[in-house]
C-alpha cells in the first residue's frame, strides 16, 4: 500500500528537525582499525575520508576492551563451541553455559546475591521498572536521568512521578515526604554517572535518605542506579558510583556490558528474590533473545581482566588521561563540567558553533560528538569527549592543540 499522504508529513518533520539543528544525519561508518603507533593510541578509518586515521573522543569503551587480544580470542573460541547465536529466548533453550557464569560472576563483583542478563542496558532498564512499579507507587527521577528511565517510567504508568531538581537532596527529601501521604511504595531512581554531564549522583547521601524515609511506606522505598558509564570506569577498582561515593549496595543496581567491558549487553545486580521475580514477569527478558554465549564468555573474560592488577592499572592510566585532558580544557579557559568521570562535556552553549567545532575537529582527524537540545536542556550544547585507557598523553595533547587552534581561530 502506498503511504503517498504520511510521507509528506514525515518529509515535513524531518526538515523541521533539520531547521533546528537537530537532525543527527547519516552515521559516520567505520571500515578499518590502525594499531596503536609511535606513541599514539588506535585509530580508525572512515568511509569517505581515505587513509585518514582518527582519533576517537567519543566512544564509550572506556577501558579499550574491545580490542584486548584475550576478550577477542575468548569471544572467538567461544563461536566454534557455542555458534553465532543463541537460537532462542532464555526460557526455551537460550540458556547457554556462559550465561549462566557470567551472571554468577557479575553477582560476585558487585556483591549482589544474584544478577540477570539482558540484551542491553536500555532494555535491562525498560524491562525492569515497570516490573517495580504499582498503582500505589510513587516514582521519584533525577531531572537528568537518561532517556530509558524516562520511557520505562511513562511505560508503566505509576500512580506519581515526581522529578526532583538534579542532585538536589533537599528536594529528594520533600518529594518522598509527599509521596508517603499517596502511596504505598516508592522508587527512587537515577543515573549513577549522568552521561552528558560526566557528573555523579550523591549514592551514600540519598541511600541514606531512603533508610530514614523507608519506614513511612508500608512497601518500602526502592533505590533503583543505572550505572551504566560508571559501572567499569569509574573507582579504584571499576565498580562505579557506590565505590566512589562510599556507597552501601543500592536495592537494584544496572550496569551494561557494552560499555567499559568491550562486549554487548546489560545487567542487573539485586537480591534472589528481586531478580527472579524479574525473570518470570519481565517481557524484555522473556520474550527477547539473550546476548550470544560468544559475547557472554567475552565479557567473563573482560570482568575478570577488570577485576585484577592488570585491570586497576588500566583504571589508573585512564584517572590519569582524564585529568590531563580536563587540566588541558582549563588552562584553554573552556567551560565544562566539575567531575573525575572521563566523560568530558566541553559546553558550548549554542547550536551553531557546536556544529562547527564538531566538524573543526573532524578536519583535525578527531571524532567527538555534539549534543544539542533535547538531549541537553537548551543553552547547554556541548561537544562531549570521552576518555578511554587506549588514549596517550600524545592523544591528548593533540586534542587540545586541536581546540586550541578553533578558540584561537
Amino acid at each position: 500500500m502506498p503511504t503517498t499522504r504520511l510521507t509528506p508529513l514525515l518529509e515535513q518533520k524531518l526538515e523541521e528537525l533539520s531547521g533546528a539543528g537537530r537532525l543527527k544525519g547519516s552515521h559516520p561508518v567505520t571500515v578499518g582499525v590502525l594499531a596503536p603507533d609511535g606513541g599514539y593510541g588506535p585509530r580508525f578509518l572512515l568511509e569517505g575520508y581515505g587513509n585518514t586515521p582518527f582519533l576517537r573522543m567519543n566512544s564509550n569503551s572506556y577501558l579499550g576492551l574491545s580490542f584486548s587480544g584475550r576478550v577477542m580470542g575468548a569471544e572467538e573460541e567461544a563461536v566454534r563451541r557455542y555458534g553465532t547465536g543463541p537460537g532462542a529466548v532464555r526460557f526455551i533453550s537460550g540458556t547457554w553455559a556462559p550465561h549462566v557464569a557470567l551472571e554468577a560472576r557479575l553477582a560476585r563483583f558487585h556483591g549482589r546475591e544474584a544478577a540477570m542478563l539482558f540484551s542491553s542496558a536500555y532494555a535491562t532498564v525498560m524491562g525492569l521498572l515497570p516490573q517495580l512499579i504499582t498503582d500505589q507507587t510513587s516514582v521519584i527521577s533525577d531531572e537528568l536521568n537518561h532517556s530509558c528511565i524516562i520511557n520505562a517510567i511513562a511505560l508503566a504508568r505509576p500512580k506519581e512521578k515526581q522529578i526532583w531538581r538534579h542532585l538536589d537532596l533537599d528536594d529528594l527529601e520533600r518529594r518522598l515526604a509527599s509521596a508517603a501521604k499517596t502511596c504505598k511504595r516508592a522508587i527512587v531512581v537515577t543515573d549513577g554517572v549522568f552521561s552528558m554531564r560526566g557528573d555523579h549522583a550523591p549514592l551514600a547521601d540519598i541511600t541514606k535518605i531512603a533508610r530514614e524515609f523507608d519506614a513511612l511506606f508500608p512497601e518500602n522505598i526502592i533505590v533503583v542506579v543505572d550505572d551504566s558509564h560508571g559501572v567499569g570506569a569509574f573507582g579504584e577498582t571499576g565498580r562505579g558510583t557506590e565505590e566512589v561515593t562510599g556507597s552501601p549496595p543500592v536495592d537494584v543496581l544496572i550496569g551494561t556490558l557494552g560499555k567499559a567491558f568491550g562486549v554487548n549487553g546489560g545487567y542487573v545486580v539485586a537480591s534472589q528474590s528481586i531478580v527472579t521475580y524479574l525473570r518470570e514477569t519481565s517481557p524484555f527478558y522473556i520474550y527477547s533473545n539473550p546476548i550470544t554465549p560468544a559475547e557472554a564468555e567475552a565479557a567473563l573474560v573482560a570482568v575478570d581482566g577488570l577485576d585484577s592488577e592488570e585491570g586497576r592499572a588500566l583504571l589508573a592510566h585512564l584517572r590519569a588521561m582524564t585529568s590531563r585532558f580536563r587540566e588541558g580544557l582549563r588552562q584553554l579557559g573552556l567551560e565544562t563540567v566539575r567531575g573525575e568521570h572521563p566523560v568530558v562535556p566541553l559546553l558550548v552553549r549554542n547550536t551553531e558553533r557546536t556544529a562547527q567545532l564538531v566538524e573543526h575537529l573532524r578536519q583535525n582527524a578527531i571524532l567527538a560528538t555534539g549534543l544539542n537540545y533535547p538531549v541537553v536542556p537548551k543553552g547547554e550544547e556541548e561537544i562531549r569527549f570521552q576518555i578511554s585507557a587506549d588514549h596517550t598523553t600524545g592523544d591528548i595533547d593533540h586534542a587540545l592543540a586541536a581546540l586550541a587552534s578553533f578558540a584561537n581561530g
